[in-house]
């Protein structure tokens, strides 16, 4: 029983697999992402188009799809936040971190994804890449004139600093 690259408890031919196959449609925004990243993990890279909104189709780059999949080593996906999507909803969101190693640095990757139901059919409409959040210094910072922070009673530019 091969595991679920989405992080389902399930297999992967009882979670994912079936909505890349085509013998079963996402019934919600969420599974439809989960598919999506499973799609990258196991290169089913026609599947990426597929789930595409029709609108998207148009400037869907595979070979571009099919170097990042085939690049990276695939490490985790973890769902930070949906926000309709449901059964019964036209569109919904999902907020995601889907964590890869590509030419030997770990990295992350955390989108809110856009997802719209055509026809009972869910797809993916868009995303929005979240940045890392900047660094925020807890301390005052040292001035070059300032008195040096480990005591020496020099000058920061003239002591650790230099």
């Amino acid at each position: 029983m091969k595991p679920c690259p989405c992080g389902s408890p399930l297999s992967y031919d009882e979670c994912c697999r079936p909505l890349i196959s085509g013998t079963r449609a996402a019934a919600t925004a969420e599974e439809l992402m989960r598919s999506r990243y499973s799609a990258y993990v196991e290169r089913e890279i026609p599947y990426l188009r597929t789930s595409l909104s029709p609108d998207q189709r148009k400037d869907y780059d595979e070979t571009s799809s099919r170097e990042w999949a085939e690049s990276a080593e695939w490490h985790s996906l973890q769902i930070l936040n949906t926000s309709g999507g449901g059964p019964a909803d036209r569109d919904g969101t999902v907020e995601f971190v889907a964590t890869f190693t590509r030419q030997g640095v770990r990295q992350e990757h955390r989108e809110v994804s856009t997802f719209v139901r055509e026809g009972g059919t869910w797809y993916f409409a868009g995303g929005k890449v979240i940045g890392p959040k900047p660094v925020v210094r807890e301390a005052a910072k040292v001035g070059r004139n300032d008195p040096c922070s480990c005591g020496s009673g020099k000058k920061y530019k003239k002591c650790c600093g230099t």
